[in-house]
């Protein structure tokens, strides 16, 4: 299988099938694409092992490398999914960080393999690229003192309530 000409690539310590797995499992329109053992002993593993994992994520191509220890996901990369209501937020939400993730602030959230992801409701996006600039402000100050994104609140800020 080859690569798609953009792919997001990530680094993993032995887990790569796991989250893909886990991923294919949580988001729609997500699937396991491939995997491929590793031909001969590398640092990260033996020969036989799961090397990379070829997925996608909502579309987005990415390959997992199990690379080994000592290379940690940080939040300069993210995946944000767009979600339509409340139950999608939270079902998205809590499977993450209900499988050894943790909350971040603003809708991050960061999974049990360090990679973070943005829950983002589509009424949040509206609310704080709103062209009044009083609704954007009050909608942004609501989401900064949220984790999960609660989209009543964010609606009721922007209405000024």
């Amino acid at each position: 299988m080859d690569f798609a000409p953009n792919t997001a690539f990530l680094w993993y310590d032995g887990s790569a099938r796991e989250a893909a797995e886990f991923y294919a499992r949580t988001f729609p329109d997500t699937s396991v694409d491939a995997i491929h053992h590793a031909p001969a002993d590398y640092p990260g593993g033996k020969a036989g092992d799961v090397l990379l994992v070829q997925f996608t994520v909502q579309g987005i191509p990415c390959a997992g490398m199990n690379g080994g220890p000592g290379v940690e996901h940080g939040m300069a990369f993210s995946f944000q999914v767009a979600t339509d209501d409340q139950a999608e937020t939270d079902r998205l939400w809590d499977a993450i960080v209900s499988n050894g993730g943790e909350a971040g602030a603003c809708g991050w959230c960061r999974d049990r393999w360090g990679v973070w992801w943005q829950i983002t409701p589509r009424a949040l996006t509206r609310a704080i690229t709103d062209p009044d600039p009083a609704v954007a402000r009050r909608a942004f100050e609501a989401m900064n003192t949220m984790h999960k994104i609660d989209i009543a609140a964010i609606e009721a800020a922007a209405r000024g309530e």
